[in-house]
């Protein structure tokens, strides 16, 4: 892990009037304004109204997160919403007794946090960088002015904590599967989430040992899984990344073995 790491994305959290600001963190200070290109693959921009969609754009940085940096931290203050333009991140925490765990990866087209920052809480989960990433963070005041005032932005985040719901459901049922197939058959169904991950398409741009990280399995094992899911036609491993050929099939790889707890 890089030195970066030790830096979190955070903004100043309580700044009043008479009270001198504290510095911006590392990342803070090396994020920028976006590019065109760059809002135009934003889809919730695209339902704003003239004034909104300036505002939005003012409040917007991007800023390139390199591997193992951290972007959040738990028991730091919410005071971005994120989103990963390119790369891949992922949400992990650590149990009461130290041992790691990974919620879920963030692939592009991915925004996230959003009930974090609604509620104007603290991280409860660390989000990480697993390669080169490219990230942009709407400002926590910025994102309150748009959920108090625009219609279609309110639907967006209905819509992303609704699937989100459904997605904490999913990997609930993955922790839950012994055979490691269909743990990477789940795991990779979830990354393909055509509303959450819009950015995705059909091909993920991802290795083996990052996807061994987000799924809690060594390499070699994950290789071992890709290669039983291509042999189905579920999937091909390409070079540098994983096509999906059966979405649906994915989803349902496991869903029979998975272990029933009694009421």
């Amino acid at each position: 892990m890089s030195a970066a790491a030790t830096h979190a994305w955070s903004a100043p959290a309580d700044v009043r009037p008479g009270l001198p600001s504290p510095p911006p963190s590392k990342l803070l200070q090396r994020s920028r304004l976006l590019t065109a290109a760059e809002l135009e693959g934003i889809a919730w921009l695209r339902g704003l109204d003239a004034e909104e969609h300036a505002v939005a754009i003012a409040g917007l940085r991007v800023v390139r997160v390199a591997p193992g940096e951290t972007l959040c931290r738990v028991g730091r203050p919410a005071t971005f919403w994120f989103g990963v333009l390119d790369g891949l991140l992922k949400m992990s925490n650590d149990t009461a007794l130290g041992v790691p765990i990974t919620f879920t990866g963030m692939p592009p087209g991915g925004w996230f946090g959003e009930g974090t920052v609604i509620k104007r809480e603290a991280y409860r989960y660390n989000i990480q960088a697993l390669r080169k990433s490219l990230v942009a963070g709407l400002g926590v005041e910025t994102f309150h002015w748009l959920l108090d005032r625009s219609i279609p932005f309110n639907r967006y985040i209905t819509q992303q904590l609704n699937e989100r719901l459904g997605q904490f459901i999913g990997a609930r049922e993955i922790d839950r599967l012994t055979d490691p197939d269909a743990r990477v058959a789940r795991s990779l169904a979830a990354l393909f989430h055509p509303v959450l991950y819009p950015g995705v398409g059909r091909l993920l741009r991802i290795t083996q040992q990052e996807l061994g990280y987000l799924v809690g399995l060594s390499r070699q094992r994950v290789n071992q899984a890709l290669a039983a899911l291509q042999a189905r036609g579920l999937i091909r491993v390409e070079y540098g990344g994983v096509q999906v050929l059966d979405l649906e099939g994915l989803r349902g790889q496991g869903a029979a073995a998975a272990p029933v707890r009694a009421a």
